[in-house]
């Protein structure tokens, strides 16, 4: 099987449903895409097993008619099981190697990272791309760690050799500040899925990039 590749686009989104205002995953996917997002992840923390999956199956359809990449979070069972182009995985999540003997080499793997050293495992041990970040504080994920900053993106711009993506407490704001640092790619949650208006949110987060 060739391998697969993170697609080369500007915005990486993930569900998070507590913040969707009352909309369900399916119904903001859906918003997404219409918006020409090229990446999503799903990642739901607390909901069961069998609505996982019923979710990402829709979203795997979905994402396939449209030619979006679809990864899936911390779940290798559910990533194989539904299709999906990608798993990513924590510092304590599975082991790389693990997740790979699971997943094969057709499917990408993406891992968090909060540094440099770890960001050099990660390449070394397989990842295809990580997570640089948290580069401010955030509250979407419980546990997180305190933010990383400027610099570890700094580092990252320089030295990472694999595609990355940039998170971590990012909003209209402070989206313009991480580009012209050099970010490639960002991530952002809440500022996405938490939007009146998702398309038009993501139109004016591009226009910021744009400009930064």
């Amino acid at each position: 099987m060739n391998k697969k590749l993170l697609p080369d686009t500007d915005i990486y989104c993930i569900t998070s449903e507590e913040h969707s205002r009352g909309r369900n995953n399916i119904d903001v996917v859906k918003e997404m895409i219409d918006a020409g997002i090229k990446i999503i992840q799903y990642r739901e923390k607390e909901k069961e097993m069998g609505e996982k999956y019923e979710q990402c199956m829709k979203i795997r359809e979905m994402t396939t008619g449209a030619g979006v990449f679809f990864i899936v979070n911390d779940h290798a069972d559910i990533a194989l099981m539904t299709g999906a182009d990608g798993i990513h995985i924590g510092q304590d999540d599975l082991p790389i190697e693990a997740v790979r003997k699971m997943v094969g080499n057709g499917m990408v793997i993406g891992m968090s990272t909060h540094s440099p050293s770890q960001a050099e495992e990660a390449i070394s041990k397989g990842a295809d791309y990580i997570g640089v970040g948290p580069i401010y504080r955030t509250y979407t994920k419980k546990n997180v760690c305190d933010p990383v900053g400027l610099p570890y993106l700094d580092y990252a711009v320089k030295r990472v050799d694999v595609p990355f993506v940039t998170l971590g407490g990012i909003k209209t704001h402070n989206v313009s500040e991480v580009v012209s640092r050099g970010a490639p790619c960002v991530a952002l949650v809440t500022e996405i899925v938490g939007a009146d208006d998702i398309a038009a949110k993501i139109k004016d987060i591009r226009h910021r990039m744009r400009k930064g």
